[in-house]
């Protein structure tokens, strides 16, 4: 099993275990009012990358080049970002199987005084029983330990540009 795959399971055991504490917890699927206003485009691992990737080549064509085009103006987008693997209409991920760490882990991982700015879970934490938080540093050190993060639109750009090459002829 994949060092991602193990980040990916252990967020979703600690997610399913809030909510299941917290039933009128907003982050679940279907809920967008973070990806319609993020702060900037998510930062990856290049193995997170590759299953956003794949998972977009897996879409039909034009709905793939639609958020390859968002991917791209998503490197000079002023805030708040729409996440480009968002379906505006639906205001469901795209990628909802490949999505990042980051979203999986938004809102549900926090330190105890900053939720993250999301009115929905702030008030919730301010009117409920105390919310156990997954431990957002720990998880933060785990998608370090995946190697470099990049911007979408970063990995888009160095993993899509043809390698530049040089033709050395020798006059031999």
């Amino acid at each position: 099993m994949s060092a991602l795959v193990q980040i990916q399971e252990a967020v979703e055991r600690r997610v399913e275990e809030i909510a299941a504490s917290n039933p009128v917890w907003p982050c679940r699927k279907g809920c967008d009012d973070c990806c319609r206003s993020l702060a900037s485009p998510p930062q990856v691992s290049r193995a997170e990358w590759d299953l956003i990737a794949a998972a977009v080549s897996s879409l039909p064509v034009e709905v793939a080049e639609e958020i390859r085009r968002r991917i791209r103006a998503g490197a000079s987008a002023s805030r708040p970002v729409v996440c480009p693997l968002l379906d505006l209409d639906s205001g469901s991920c795209l990628v909802y199987e490949a999505r990042p760490i980051a979203c999986r882990a938004y809102g549900l991982y926090a330190e105890r005084d900053l939720v993250l700015g999301c009115g929905r879970i702030e008030a919730i934490a301010r009117e409920s029983a105390p919310v156990v938080w997954g431990n957002h540093v720990e998880l933060e050190q785990r998608v370090r330990s995946l190697g470099d993060a990049a911007s979408l639109a970063e990995w888009a750009e160095v993993l899509t540009d043809p390698p530049q090459c040089v033709i050395i002829h020798s006059s031999e």
